[in-house]
């Protein structure tokens, strides 16, 4: 097919999957999927284990490469040949379940060692930081909630405290679309409420999709909910909508 035959997303979409399938040794885990999510949204994904959610954000990240279909990210970049380098560098940014941070360095250190300009630790941690990067870091770390907390080891910060630095050294990396697995995951009551915040203040300049199996969270956050099941999509709509879908209440959110 040439480049202009090539499929492309509407202008106004940050991500377009068109017929993706995702085979594991004939396991279809993801499964035709056809998915959008517009430039500026917060979209919310639910679903049973195994409903292929992890591994859409695997495709999109470039971890796993499709078997049929095609991803599309800022209208007309295809991610399907990239690599996760090159992805991260586009603009997407990916939080896991479990947050990966610097735990001997301190939460400043962590958020200056994310900045484009300070990928050498040399860089970031012996070199003076210009003005216009101490300033990116110090707003950073009032935006995640830690400024109080900038010379603390990272390693000592409380499991909740550790997914806010994550996403603040995602932030440094200045993403277009940002990707949230579980990140309540593990949360105390007063964490859960501060990630609430957190969330809707990131969606303001970000589009965000969150994978969640915390409902009770998902309601306080979710604008428009998408529904797998089986790796595809089961439907889709406000958080009222979802859960009064007959599918939904038989396939996810009946099972207790």
């Amino acid at each position: 097919m040439s480049p202009e035959q090539q499929p492309r997303a509407p202008h106004d979409t940050i991500l377009y999957v068109e017929g993706l399938t995702v085979s594991f040794d004939g396991f279809k885990a993801i499964n035709n999927l056809n998915f959008i999510v517009e430039v500026g949204e917060l979209r919310v994904v639910i679903g049973p284990n195994g409903a292929g959610k992890t591994t859409l954000l695997d495709v999109i990240t470039g971890k796993v490469k499709p078997t049929t279909g095609r991803v599309f990210y800022d209208a007309d970049v295809d991610l399907s040949a990239l690599t996760e380098n090159r992805i991260a560098n586009l603009g997407i940014g990916r939080k896991f379940q479990t947050p990966t941070v610097y735990v001997n360095h301190s939460v400043y250190e962590n958020i200056a060692l994310s900045l484009p300009t300070g990928k050498s630790v040399w860089r970031a941690l012996v070199s003076t930081l210009t003005g216009r990067d101490r300033d990116t870091v110090e707003g950073l770390l009032s935006r995640i909630g830690l400024a109080e907390k900038a010379s603390q080891p990272a390693g000592l910060l409380s499991h909740g405290e550790k997914q806010w630095l994550e996403i603040g050294m995602l932030l440094a990396q200045d993403p277009q679309l940002l990707l949230l697995d579980e990140p309540v995951a593990g949360m105390t009551e007063q964490e859960t409420d501060a990630t609430v915040e957190l969330i809707h203040d990131l969606a303001d300049d970000h589009s965000i999709i969150v994978i969640e199996h915390d409902m009770e969270f998902v309601q306080r956050i979710a604008r428009k909910v998408s529904v797998l099941h089986e790796g595809t999509l089961l439907c889709e709509g406000t958080m009222e909508q979802v859960q009064s879908d007959p599918r939904v209440i038989e396939v996810y959110l009946g099972r207790g």
